[in-house]
């Protein structure tokens, strides 16, 4: 999968520095017609100036400036943001340097003259696998949702209803699988509803064995049972005023089914060995990745309960279905953990970062946080590398090969990525790999390799198609 056709970014702002005043007003006419705000200076010593005042998403960059040149522009910038995305615009004879500084953090490179397509691309990819969000400053409204990390469409329509039916007193229920962010989406809507100031409880059904359910949700008297030796609150009235979460309710037994629709029905809750109920005014959210209407019609799950709790129904996309916000919830798990870890960590490599982005999510944002944080724990460079995020996907990659296999492997990789670093010029790549176009192009010939496929016209590139 192309990660360009997975995310298309709001308006950014980018941060053009060039010393060619044609250039440059070019550059940002163009930008600008496709949506981006644009801010442009003339020298390195300008821009970061500009930089200081206010972070751009992006810098887009000459690599020959008058006094500081680019190069020592991005490393000023790395030192200050480390996050922040560079792209360089460099000539013919800086190209050496370009491909240096892309080992350091730089993002990509052009040379020039270079294409505009080829440039909107580089943009949008850089602005995908930056750790910065785009350019938004969340306000006081949105505090409620403030731990839901997204930028994607489907979660910005899923928040907008979760706060529409937050205002409400209604009963939700909330369809996701394992590690979507359930409980997560629950506390949004606690915090976002009129009862925001009382208590958030939350419990999980299939985690609680069968015996002690009973007890935890409504509580027991002294000498109830054997083993209660105090008496003991339940959940139900520790959240009395509040919202209790029920996550995983389909794994709750058919008896306890029966006494929590008594309580829901009377809104008052009888602790085990109590003569008398007691009133509790609870919402009730719930939570599920069963398939409750089937477990319905297997005799599973009783019907008046299922619509007690089904009055609003919302249902969490996977991870697969919300790629946009792997590189943005990846980046803001490893802001969290790097502190944990002690570890001096800027950020991924765009190839570690991109392997994130198109790898399957099988666990979800459970899945993906824990692959963060092993690559944080065995960090030992700024940039976490390529080789590390597949070592924690279990990506094979120490399988044996033939020689020629393997031969043959290397060969075709080298190219691709020569192509990529040059966007499919294949003048520079010959010139780069030290051999004369003829013979590079029957080397991409041998390798099925065509150069216009990556020019930035957002083509999967895998070779030519028959």
């Amino acid at each position: 999968m192309s990660l360009d056709v997975l995310f298309s970014p709001a308006s950014a702002h980018l941060l053009v520095v060039d010393d060619d005043p044609d250039l440059l007003r070019l550059l940002s006419m163009r930008l600008r017609a496709n949506g981006y705000r644009v801010t442009a200076v003339d020298s390195a010593e300008a821009a970061l100036a500009r930089v200081a005042t206010g972070r751009p998403d992006l810098v887009l960059s000459d690599v020959r400036l008058p006094g500081r040149d680019g190069l020592a522009l991005f490393d000023e910038l790395r030192a200050r943001h480390p996050a922040l995305p560079v792209i360089l615009l460099t000539a013919h004879g800086t190209i050496p340097d370009a491909i240096a500084a892309t080992a350091r953090g730089v993002f990509g490179y052009l040379t020039k003259p270079f294409d505009s397509v080829a440039l909107l691309e580089k943009i949008r990819q850089a602005l995908l696998l930056s750790a910065a969000p785009l350019s938004s400053n969340p306000g006081q409204d949105d505090v409620w949702r403030e731990e839901i990390v997204s930028r994607s469409k489907s979660m910005a329509e899923l928040l907008e209803e979760a706060r529409l039916v937050a205002a409400s007193d209604a009963s939700v229920l909330i369809h996701g699988e394992s590690g979507s962010g359930k409980e997560l989406l629950a506390r949004a809507i606690h915090r976002a509803s009129p009862r925001a100031g009382q208590p958030f409880v939350a419990v999980n059904c299939g985690a609680i064995p069968e015996a002690l359910l009973e007890s935890e949700l409504f509580g027991h008297m002294k000498g109830s049972f054997t083993g209660a030796t105090t008496k003991h609150v339940g959940l139900f009235q520790a959240a009395d005023g509040g919202t209790l979460f029920l996550d995983e309710i389909g794994d709750m037994p058919l008896a306890l089914q029966v006494k929590l629709l008594r309580v829901l029905q009377e809104r008052a809750v009888r602790p085990v060995g109590a003569t008398e109920s007691v009133a509790i005014n609870v919402r009730i959210l719930s939570a599920t990745h069963r398939d409750l209407e089937g477990a319905m019609g297997e005799g599973q799950f009783r019907e008046d309960l299922f619509y007690r709790l089904n009055v609003v129904s919302l249902s969490l996309p996977t991870l697969d279905q919300r790629r946009e916000d792997i590189p943005l919830l990846a980046n803001h798990f490893l802001k969290m953990l790097v502190s944990k870890y002690g570890k001096k960590v800027n950020g991924f490599a765009a190839e570690a970062l991109e392997a994130l982005a198109t790898a399957p999510w099988p666990g979800n944002v459970r899945q993906l946080y824990n692959v963060v944080e092993q690559v944080c724990a065995l960090a030992t460079s700024p940039l976490i590398p390529l080789a590390l995020v597949q070592r924690a996907l279990r990506v094979r990659s120490n399988e044996v090969l033939s020689y020629a296999e393997a031969k043959q492997r290397f060969e075709r990789d080298y190219l691709v990525q020569l192509l990529k670093l040059t966007d499919g010029n294949v003048s520079d790549a010959s010139r780069l790999a030290d051999r004369n176009r003829t013979e590079l192009y029957r080397l991409l010939q041998k390798h099925d390799l065509v150069p216009a496929l990556f020019r930035g016209e957002g083509e999967e590139v895998t070779g030519r198609r028959v």
